[in-house]
């Protein structure tokens, strides 16, 4: 464990995060609707997709966003130590904090974010294990990414499934992240989420915040599972 790592990474996080209020407020639109142009709660222009704090002056920076990205990449870093994994996976959990804030607002994890996290881990992952001598390793990223995939999407046509297709899409995305680490990160990739999930709904519905069929967005505790399978691999 190297302190110094630590302390940078969670740094690197936290600072990278502090960008992320500003460009999930221009994506938490819904399916189909430009990206907005205008604060959400002022109508104040935000013309400028650059701003690190609050998505707009009339608001403060929500801080979350800096604390989740600190966290993460404090608890990656530790996870995985100085490896090449982690200078893959560190901008990438940048994109994990930014479609968690999305999927909270607007229920909706947007194709483009799903397919930056895509190309930013799948291909410098696969590739990196391929020059490094170990095909098998980005062989079995790949089967852990289809059955990841197939599972959520068999899930995802159930009646009253109440899961999306981006759910889908970033569940298939995460499979090859924890694919790569072992097969042990993938069981706990596909099981935390529903650990996490599971008792979010029920305190909801305990306070009045939702109903029987509210649907939870599944998108950070897919995330947050990731990188508990990460950390546990």
């Amino acid at each position: 464990m190297s302190l110094p790592l630590i302390l940078g990474a969670a740094m690197f996080g936290g600072a990278g995060a502090t960008f992320v209020p500003r460009v999930a407020d221009r994506l938490a639109v819904p399916r189909g609707t430009p990206a907005r142009i205008t604060c959400a709660h002022c109508d104040t222009p935000t013309p400028d997709w650059v701003r690190a704090g609050g998505a707009c002056r009339c608001r403060p920076a929500p801080m979350w966003t800096a604390g989740a990205g600190a966290l993460a990449a404090g608890l990656l870093s530790w996870g995985l130590g100085a490896s090449p994994a982690l200078l893959v996976l560190l901008p990438a959990l940048l994109l994990g904090v930014l479609l968690a804030a999305v999927d909270v607002r607007c229920h909706r994890l947007p194709d483009p974010l799903v397919g930056a996290l895509a190309l930013g881990t799948v291909l410098p992952l696969g590739a990196g294990a391929v020059l490094a001598g170990d095909p098998g390793r980005a062989g079995r990223a790949l089967l852990a990414a289809g059955l990841c995939g197939t599972a959520y999407l068999l899930i995802a046509i159930l009646p009253g499934h109440g899961l999306g297709l981006g759910d889908v899409k970033l569940a298939t995305v995460l499979g090859f992240v924890l694919g790569f680490a072992g097969w042990p990160a993938v069981v706990a990739g596909l099981v935390v989420p529903h650990l996490i999930n599971g008792p979010v709904a029920v305190v909801l519905l305990l306070t009045g915040r939702a109903r029987r069929h509210t649907a939870v967005p599944l998108g950070p505790s897919l995330l947050a599972g990731a990188l508990a399978g990460l950390l546990l691999a």
